[in-house]
């Protein structure tokens, strides 16, 4: 199965933790929800202004987290597409997010040298 959709370069791809979805983040300034065994494109998601580095579902599949060119991460409710959170602290591109493995926690890295902790459920910087 070949995912074809976004308008850039792919940065990153991650399964949901049941299996079933695909998200992708993309130079073309959006991440993407894929059905994991179809193919087919569900979610489109739209609000950074520079490319999307990296994108990853929260443990519970609740949730995706996004990094961008655009010095920010997003939360993103994962089955709508709908923004919940906009991370900012960073001083550069945002490469690269995960989650903690309770969920609590998202982790930022970024061109600015600097890793961030952030509280999943405030958004505030650890």
């Amino acid at each position: 199965m070949t995912l074809t959709g976004h308008d850039g370069k792919v940065m990153s791809a991650a399964y949901s933790p049941d299996g079933a979805r695909i998200v992708t983040a993309s130079g073309d300034q959006t991440a993407k929800v894929w059905d994991a065994v179809t193919g087919k494109e569900l979610l489109t998601l739209k609000g950074h202004d520079g490319e999307v580095n990296s994108a990853a579902y929260s443990p519970d599949g609740q949730r995706i987290v996004t990094a961008s060119w655009d010095y920010t991460a997003k939360v993103w409710e994962a089955d709508t597409g709908k923004e919940l959170m906009n991370l900012i602290s960073h001083n550069g591109p945002v490469y690269s997010t995960a989650w903690s493995l309770d969920g609590q926690q998202i982790v930022t890295g970024s061109y600015d040298q600097t890793v961030k902790v952030w509280d999943e459920n405030t958004g505030q910087e650890l």
